[in-house]
């Protein structure tokens, strides 16, 4: 009997219920057995062997079945939940619906599945060997309950090499899914949940499975192939025209400027002169011993006519600590006077240049750290042309605007370091200036959970914030600094993480779906308000349009909670204090990385491009800001080898004092990979091989008939009649003479 479902469906057949125990769709590419009571999954490519994909969740009641060749329908639970499956060239398709909330087990993929090896988008991409100990142990600790495949996974998938085929798992609604793991013999085993609420019970979840040949990167491209059919997809090109500052990150190395006080140690010319003023009568001068701290107090009293390295440090970082007291007393409170907060920093200077003009250098526009016209002009002078320059905080943009006018002329992105995800109750923490959004903010626009409680804030500080009700307060605060300062690039800090929530809040009911699109509608209002790149930390796939650059893609934040790197200051592998404020350790210091993260995140034969396989072409991806190109000792040489086979920027940090020591190691990076990407930016990478059995020697490829091959190994290689030496990348640009680079040609320290 033919029956015509609801759904606008074609005629399908209905079966008798001795047909129930399973579906067989299938057509000249494959065979998908699917057992409808528990969702047990198996695939049969045309002339290879069958694979369980999943064995199955607990059983439900099953109602309703039909089918056809290509397709079936049927309920669980006496309607509770509806599912469709589709069968449609190399795709299976599979939706779910439900009419009420709950948790729904979907997968439960056994470890026999994972074939040769998972493909798995852990930032920018892992291969994970079957049978790794090194994986086994770390995936399920790491992964914990789960994984949520809208922020722990950069994009919504994963794959399985079978090595002839390949298969890949797309989650068409990244939200609201849990993806655990688990050591199950000497494999990986996995399950994925997905659960609805009552703000979100109306959306379905789809799952995608992808049959592909034997390129790794199958998945990610079906995926682009998806956004872009759904009008989720832009090109840098595009935003290019629609934002032509974009085009400054063509060819741009990335760098973070500390040291964004309104002085630094170099302007100062006279000590005794600047320690008698300070002790003086002048106004300012009992302004700001009013703010000092009992050190700085007390070797203001007890210094002489010679201070010490020590003394003027104390005495230059009490001085810039009270003069930002003093700027803030100016603007910021329970409603922080946007409009006027530039004010105080403008009138500030001239009252320094008044007070104690005779003891520092004479041009005033040349103070700072850092950030300053001093460091602009010896990034120019050392033929560096593009650049991207963020900040801490902007805070230092309205200390120095010069040295960010500067910058812009320079042709330099210069990036204002902003967020607005969590908001703190006036008074507490005033240095984590973004997170002073106001008391109605505060009140306001914290998320409520489904329990009614607030969701405490990063680092359970304050509240974590809904982006449209945080909106209007990022309008206020960006307009200001831009009319103040004139940064020609944005950076929103968290907002591209796919870190979301759902949003309780009686009037203001937000799925997590609703959530990220408004990360992304405030990105785009930037963007588009102010016609210049707006780039975010990650930039995961979930909560990705409307940015052009991403920070954290490349190289994760990694070991989060270990002693040995976070706390233990015996261990060799200490990553540093937050201080000093004009070079914190934590960025500066260089350390070898403890094992098993240095094999995890930069070991070659574990990385694989698959985020680069969507986005390149459309975002520009760095590592985290902690974790820069001279961060681990033990890693340099990976670290830059994946980055131009990638064709990603490097990222530095940069202070006064080491600036000329690292200044030839940027210099180096720029002349490597600037000519690369000034070609290949806007190009897709559309291919990727391992070259040999140990996965050293890989290669990617671009849509414009580019290659880019790169020897990890410690031995010189020889491909396709070219010798490649040690730790080297061979350049093939389409329609340009090869170029060969060598890692020790850019050294680090």
């Amino acid at each position: 009997m033919a029956v015509r479902f609801h759904y606008g469906w074609s005629w399908l057949m209905a079966l008798p219920l001795s047909s129930w125990a399973g579906v067989m769709l299938q057509n000249e590419q494959w065979k998908v057995e699917l057992e409808p009571a528990t969702l047990a999954v198996r695939a049969e490519p045309a002339g290879g062997g069958k694979t369980t994909l999943s064995d199955g969740a607990a059983p439900h009641a099953v109602s309703g079945l039909e089918q056809e060749a290509h397709a079936a329908i049927w309920q669980w639970d006496e309607g509770r939940y509806r599912w469709q499956a589709r069968l449609e060239g190399q795709d299976l398709k599979l939706t779910l619906r439900a009419a009420g909330p709950g948790r729904v087990d979907l997968l439960r993929q056994p470890a026999a599945a994972m074939g040769r090896g998972l493909l798995l988008p852990l930032a920018e991409g892992s291969y994970i060997p079957s049978g790794s100990k090194l994986w086994r142990d770390f995936l399920p600790g790491f992964a914990g309950d789960g994984l949520d495949t809208s922020e722990n996974l950069s994009l919504p998938l994963w794959g399985m090499d079978y090595g002839r085929i390949s298969l890949h798992w797309l989650l068409l609604n990244p939200f609201n899914n849990q993806l655990a793991f688990s050591a199950q013999g000497q494999g990986l085993a996995l399950t994925l949940s997905h659960d609805f609420n009552e703000l979100n019970q109306q959306q379905p979840v789809t799952l995608l499975l992808h049959l592909a040949g034997d390129n790794p990167l199958a998945g990610a491209q079906r995926y682009r192939q998806w956004l872009t059919a759904e009008g989720h997809y832009q090109t840098l090109a595009d935003k290019i025209k629609a934002q032509p500052e974009t085009a400054k990150l063509v060819g741009a190395s990335h760098a973070y400027l500390w040291g964004n006080n309104l002085l630094d140690a170099a302007d100062v010319r006279d000590w005794p002169d600047l320690v008698k003023r300070l002790r003086g009568p002048a106004p300012l001068a009992v302004r700001l011993r009013g703010h000092f701290d009992a050190e700085t107090r007390r070797t203001l009293q007890e210094t002489g006519k010679r201070q010490d390295r020590y003394a003027r440090k104390v005495l230059l970082d009490g001085v810039n600590a009270a003069l930002t007291a003093e700027a803030r007393a100016g603007w910021l409170g329970a409603q922080p006077a946007w409009a006027d907060m530039a004010a105080p920093y403008r009138k500030l200077r001239a009252d320094v240049e008044h007070a104690f003009g005779p003891a520092l250098q004479p041009d005033a526009s040349r103070w700072g750290g850092g950030l300053s016209r001093k460091t602009v002009d010896a990034l120019q002078q050392a033929g560096l042309k593009r650049l991207w320059l963020g900040v801490d905080n902007w805070e230092g943009g309205l200390w120095q605007p010069q040295a960010v006018k500067a910058g812009v002329a320079a042709g330099y992105l210069m990036g204002s370091y902003d967020s607005y995800e969590t908001a703190l109750p006036p008074g507490q923490h005033e240095d984590w200036l973004t997170a002073q959004q106001g008391e109605a903010a505060y009140r306001q626009c914290g998320v409520t959970l489904e329990n009614g409680q607030k969701k405490s804030g990063f680092q359970q500080s304050g509240y974590y914030t809904n982006p449209s009700c945080a909106r209007d307060t990022l309008k206020q605060r960006t307009r200001a600094l831009m009319s103040a300062v004139g940064f020609n690039s944005w950076f929103l800090d968290a907002y591209a993480t796919g870190m979301v929530f759902d949003d309780f809040t009686p009037g203001r009911h937000t799925g997590e779906a609703a959530m990220a699109q408004g990360y992304e509608q405030s990105m785009q209002w930037v963007a588009d308000a102010y016609q210049l790149p707006v780039g975010s930390e990650m930039g995961n796939a979930a909560t990705s349009r409307g940015i052009a650059y991403a920070h954290g893609m490349q190289v994760p934040v990694l070991g989060w909670g270990d002693p040995d790197l976070q706390k233990n200051k015996q261990s060799p592998y200490y990553l540093g204090r937050w201080y000093p404020a004009d070079q914190p350790d934590t960025f500066f210091k260089q350390v070898p990385l403890k094992e098993p993260y240095r094999d995890l995140y930069y070991a070659p034969q574990y990385r694989l491009p698959l985020y680069q396989a969507v986005f390149h072409g459309s975002i520009v991806t760095t590592n985290h800001w902690l974790y820069d190109n001279l961060k681990f000792s033990n890693a340099y040489a990976d670290n830059l080898l994946a980055q131009w086979l990638y064709n990603v920027p490097p990222l530095f940090h940069l202070s006064a004092a080491t600036l000329k020591t690292r200044l030839p190691q940027l210099q180096c990076a720029d002349r490597a990979f600037r000519p690369l990407h000034e070609q290949l930016a806007t190009q897709a990478l559309i291919g990727f091989a391992w070259l040999n059995a140990e996965h050293t020697l890989q290669q990617t490829r671009f849509a414009d008939g580019s290659r880019l091959t790169a020897n990890f190994a410690e031995a010189p290689v020889s491909h396709a009649g070219q010798a490649l030496p040690p730790q080297s990348l061979l350049a093939e640009p389409a329609g340009q003479k090869p170029r060969m680079l060598r890692v020790a040609d850019c050294a680090g320290n």
